[in-house]
C-alpha cells in the first residue's frame, strides 16, 4: 500500500464514523468499482432514480448503469432539454425512489456542505425522495465548514462555472469573488450536520479523487 492510499483510507474510515456519529448511515471503499456495486444495491428495475447534477455520478457512469438495470432515470442534465422540461425533471426528482448525487464538501466532522443554483440538489438530498444515496471522492474532505465553503469558492464553483460556459467571473479568474451576476449559481447554501428526521440518507466515502 502506497502512502498516498494508507492516508486516504485514514480519512475515508474517519470521516465514515463522524458520519454515523451524525446519524447518516455511511461507508468507505477504497476504489470506485466497490463503490458503484454498492450505489446500484439500493436501485431495483422499475425506480425512478433521480441525478443530481454531479460530475462524480458522469465519471462513475451511474446515470447509464442505474438506466441498464431498468430504471428510469430522471436526468435533467441531458442536452436539448428545455427550461420547462429540466424544472419538471427536477420536481419529479423531489419524489424519485431513489436520489443520487454527491456534495460539494465533506468535513472531518461528518458534516455536508453545498451550495446550489437553482436549490433542487440540495432540496432533494434534504427530504422528498425515499432513498438518497450521496457518492464523494476523498479529495471533497474538508477540516471543517470553513475550509469546506473555502473548497467550493476555490475549485468547485469556478470549474463548474466553466463547464457549464457561464459568464461569471470565476469562470476566468478561477477563484468566487461573492460576485452579483444575474447567472450567478452560488444562490442555495446547504450544511447538513446531521441527517434530517424523515430522510433515509447514504453516504458512499470512495478513496479516490472524483469531481470537483
Amino acid at each position: 500500500m502506497s502512502t498516498q492510499e494508507w492516508h486516504n483510507d485514514a480519512l475515508g474510515n474517519k470521516v465514515v464514523e463522524a458520519l454515523k456519529k451524525n446519524e447518516f448511515d455511511a461507508v468507505y471503499f477504497s476504489n470506485r468499482e466497490q463503490a458503484v456495486e454498492h450505489v446500484l444495491s439500493y436501485i431495483s428495475g422499475g425506480n425512478k432514480v433521480g441525478i443530481g447534477g454531479s460530475m462524480t455520478l458522469n465519471e462513475l457512469q451511474l446515470p447509464k448503469k442505474a438506466a441498464d438495470k431498468g430504471a428510469e432515470v430522471l436526468n435533467h442534465n441531458l442536452p436539448d432539454l428545455s427550461a420547462e422540461e429540466k424544472n419538471e425533471i427536477r420536481r419529479q426528482q423531489l419524489i424519485c425512489d431513489v436520489f443520487l448525487s454527491s456534495t460539494n464538501a465533506l468535513t472531518l466532522d461528518g458534516h455536508l456542505v453545498n451550495i446550489d443554483g437553482v436549490g433542487n440538489r440540495v432540496a432533494a438530498m434534504t427530504f422528498g425522495p425515499k432513498k438518497v444515496v450521496v457518492v464523494v471522492g476523498i479529495n471533497k474532505v474538508s477540516k471543517n465548514v470553513h475550509a469546506a465553503l473555502d473548497r467550493i469558492k476555490l475549485i468547485a464553483s469556478p470549474k463548474n462555472n466553466k463547464r457549464l460556459g457561464l459568464a461569471n467571473p470565476c469562470a476566468t479568474t478561477g477563484v468566487c469573488s461573492d460576485c452579483q451576476s444575474k447567472s450567478r449559481t452560488c444562490r442555495a447554501y446547504s450544511i447538513m450536520k446531521k441527517k434530517p428526521l424523515a430522510s433515509d440518507i447514504t453516504v458512499v466515502v470512495v478513496g479516490e479523487s472524483l469531481g470537483y
